[in-house]
């Protein structure tokens, strides 16, 4: 496939480029680590003022329009970076869901401050029995004068510590895993009966187990329709999927050259141990690994945007396999070539290696999409 940018793309895709360059070195990315929030909130801002976060947002709400491609590139260079910042989970799952379910009043209010990187956001969908199973919800809501109370447990909710604004989804209705009576509520981490407790995921970011106790929101709280908010979470998820892909590429591509270059310069019995066949030939399916999952998330990134399908989510668990496979092969080869030095904690090489393992296991790991694809064929 003869895949070529438009100029307007290339643009986006130097300027996020030159914004990480520029911005996220190793000793600032540990410095953004060790911060209150976890992360950067002067480069959340530069994005916010570069139309980045922005992009994937209809024009009518202060975006540009942009579509899994756009993404695609924005996310690749984030990854190469290894930037903390919750983009993925703030500007595109969250604002994802409210750009779809969101009454006119939510967009106009949410998504120009998503837009603007005024307001960040999380989304809590996951329960400690879950399993990557986003029917699977114990979370209560129930209806009271004025709204609703909200009560139960979500887990790892990445970014949830810093957020402004919680999409919680809770069960309205229904047995605890059916796929009817699932709703989205707004919930203010500030509120009362809202307890987090933060902690460091494995690859330096943080997120939070949020507890909810009877915790009131009122009516127009509510994104989208009671009880049917499943089928958005899932198309929602489709788009990070293939957003997250590109993050795990631009990983990849950053640890492969870290290797390429410790072998050019590593010295063994008198030469580089780059000439040494074996250990070009482990070089050479590192990078045809990587192939694989770039050219996965091309495809990916150009049905993330389609109308819902078998044939879209067949495509999407598809690019989710080859690059969660991709990302572990290329974090342990990784390593494997460095030796000891590719597991200090001071050596970039460590931490693209766990935050690939990390991005292999979120949204599901490869065997929960091969057996999603396994029962998509059987649709087909």
């Amino acid at each position: 496939m003869d895949f070529q940018l438009t100029e307007e793309q290339l643009m986006l895709q130097d300027t996020a480029a030159r914004l990480v360059r520029d911005t996220y070195g190793f000793e600032q990315r540990e410095a953004f680590s060790q911060s209150e929030p976890g992360f950067s909130r002067a480069f959340m801002q530069q994005l916010g003022d570069l139309g980045l976060c922005a992009v994937p947002f209809a024009e009518a709400y202060g975006g540009f329009g942009g579509s899994g491609v756009e993404n695609m590139l924005v996310m690749t260079e984030l990854g190469r970076g290894l930037c903390l910042e919750p983009y993925l989970h703030s500007v595109i799952f969250a604002g994802g869901l409210i750009s779809q379910l969101g009454t006119e009043a939510q967009k106009e209010r949410l998504l120009a401050q998503l837009g603007s990187a005024s307001l960040q956001m999380a989304v809590a969908v996951d329960e400690p029995q879950s399993h990557y199973q986003l029917h699977d919800v114990q979370t209560t809501a129930v209806a009271v004068t004025g709204g609703w109370k909200l009560s139960g447990r979500k887990s790892v909710v990445i970014g949830g510590q810093s957020a402004g604004l919680i999409l919680v989804s809770a069960r309205t209705g229904h047995g605890t895993r059916d796929e009817q009576g699932i709703s989205l509520f707004l919930v203010d981490p500030q509120h009362n009966g809202v307890r987090r407790r933060t902690f460091a995921t494995m690859d330096g970011r943080k997120a939070c187990e949020l507890y909810l106790d009877e915790v009131f929101v009122k009516c127009d709280a509510v994104l989208g329709s009671v009880g049917q908010a499943l089928p958005a979470l899932r198309y929602q998820q489709g788009r990070c999927i293939a957003a997250q892909c590109a993050e795990a590429v631009g990983s990849m591509e950053a640890a492969c050259a870290l290797t390429l270059d410790y072998l050019k310069t590593r010295q063994q019995f008198g030469q580089p141990i780059g000439k040494f066949q074996v250990l070009q030939h482990r070089m050479v399916d590192m990078r045809m690994e990587l192939d694989q999952a770039t050219s996965m998330t091309l495809l990916a990134a150009c049905v993330a945007d389609q109308e819902d399908s078998h044939e879209r989510s067949r495509l999407l668990a598809a690019a989710k396999f080859i690059v969660s496979r991709a990302s572990r092969f290329v974090a342990d080869q990784g390593i494997q070539l460095h030796g000891g030095i590719g597991l200090t904690w001071e050596y970039m090489l460590s931490h693209h290696a766990k935050h690939l393992l990390m991005v292999a296991r979120q949204f599901g790991d490869d065997d929960h999409h091969l057996q999603a694809y396994a029962k998509l064929m059987q649709v087909a």
